[in-house]
């Protein structure tokens, strides 16, 4: 099966040469503030949700509907609404209720919003987003749309969550399609980019049609390196990526990353409406739709998934974005850095703990996984919210206390669960 370009989009190669050689930066960590997007006019807080500054983490924490009285380190596994977005879902609620008729006339143009915001916000143009409502179904797109056969190979890991493994037994069943696991690192808070992508390219073998990861591990908190991977896979290979605890935890354009199709729920780090997600792809020609669309025979339209949906979510996803971008996405993401490194860096003067997740930003992103001796992850959370702290357990095998640092949450919040790990070790 041979890869095929649309001829106005560069190669994987052409991109991940500008990309790895200083483009796109992975990490909050890049401090050029002269290279950073003016901020959009403030405003003052109050009572209207439109008015708030979003150059002042306290008003935009205040977004946020969590109760403040707790510190929200499990903001991440179903974002909250903010303030804004669910007067925006108000409004297209109001005008769905008054004349259901007319308020679906204007769906198409909706959709083409939440496109060109996500564009604007997550690079590339709006005809790479397809609009899904989970994660899990734009997994369920790519791997249910891809045309394989027994002779090939689905190259994936041990460290992926239930969605993809799934996709890949479904794919399976359906193709006859081989699928094979590797383990990128043995112990991930030792996991090194260069280790995971030397273990994944060297398993990849003349059968290998797709590749199936994660961009970071809601099991350990591990950021593999996609760029690295991308820049060394032959052409012919499509790469597949679970985004979802990457996309707007991490500072990169889409494009850049060097993935051909990657999914991404937008109720997570984006925060963004409850059962909305995005579908991008470099080139839609590969993937046959599995689900018939309402919204046209062609691109981003034909893989969106048909039927009536909670429009006034999914039309919201234009104001979440914006919201972020607002803020700046380099902003967001250097907040969420520098809390998770305040965490780790005090988890590891705490006796009693062992933490999972790389001390190396370059590894890692917003979740930080931490195990508790003599205590298991369900009851160390119950324990954590007596002392006012909110965390969770990661669904897996081997399971491992949880946090995500957000815009939820500030340093002082990092500090009051270090002060609860402390009282509870």
């Amino acid at each position: 099966m041979s890869r095929m370009r649309s001829p106005t989009r560069p190669t994987r190669r052409t991109v991940l040469g500008a990309g790895l050689a200083g483009g796109a930066t992975l990490l909050g960590g890049c401090t050029d503030e002269g290279s950073e997007e003016p901020a959009a006019p403030t405003a003052t807080t109050g009572g209207d949700p439109r008015a708030w500054d979003p150059q002042d983490w306290e008003s935009v924490r205040a977004q946020v509907l969590l109760d403040p009285a707790l510190a929200q380190m499990a903001a991440f596994v179903l974002s909250p609404h903010t303030r804004l977005l669910e007067a925006a879902i108000a409004d297209h609620r109001e005008r769905l209720g008054r004349d259901t008729e007319d308020a679906l006339v204007g769906r198409t143009e909706h959709e083409e919003a939440v496109r060109r915001a996500a564009a604007d916000f997550a690079g590339g143009t709006p005809d790479q987003y397809a609009l899904t409502g989970s994660t899990t179904e734009g997994l369920a797109m790519i791997y249910g749309g891809l045309s394989l056969g027994p002779k090939d190979e689905v190259l994936t890991t041990t460290h992926d969550f239930f969605a993809t493994e799934d996709s890949l037994r479904l794919l399976h069943l359906r193709t006859g399609a081989r699928i094979r696991r590797i383990d990128l690192y043995d112990d991930p808070a030792t996991a090194t980019a260069g280790e995971m992508a030397r273990r994944l390219l060297a398993a990849v073998t003349p059968r290998t049609r797709v590749v199936a990861i994660t961009w970071v591990h809601s099991s350990t908190g591990v950021r593999v390196p996609v760029q690295r991977i991308a820049a060394g896979l032959p052409d012919g290979v499509h790469l597949c990526v679970d985004g979802v605890h990457g996309f707007a935890a991490v500072d990169v354009d889409l494009p850049d990353l060097g993935c051909d199709f990657l999914s991404s729920g937008t109720h997570k780090w984006l925060f963004g409406p409850r059962g909305t997600g995005i579908l991008w792809a470099r080139d839609w020609s590969p993937l046959t739709e599995i689900v018939p669309s309402f919204s046209g025979p062609d691109g981003p339209a034909r893989l969106t998934p048909g039927g009536y949906h909670a429009f006034e979510h999914r039309w919201a996803v234009k104001d979440a974005f914006e919201l972020m971008g607002t803020i700046g996405r380099r902003r967001v993401v250097r907040r969420i850095v520098e809390q998770a490194t305040r965490l780790k860096e005090g988890l590891r003067e705490i006796d009693g703990l062992t933490l999972v997740t790389p001390a190396d930003p370059d590894v890692s992103a917003g979740i930080v996984c931490v195990d508790v001796d003599g205590r298991t992850p369900g009851a160390a959370v119950q324990e954590l919210r007596r002392r006012g702290v909110v965390a969770s357990a990661t669904p897996y095998r081997t399971s491992y206390l949880r946090f995500g640092p957000s815009i939820a949450t500030t340093p002082d919040d990092v500090d009051r669960t270090l002060a609860a790990l402390r009282d509870l070790v």
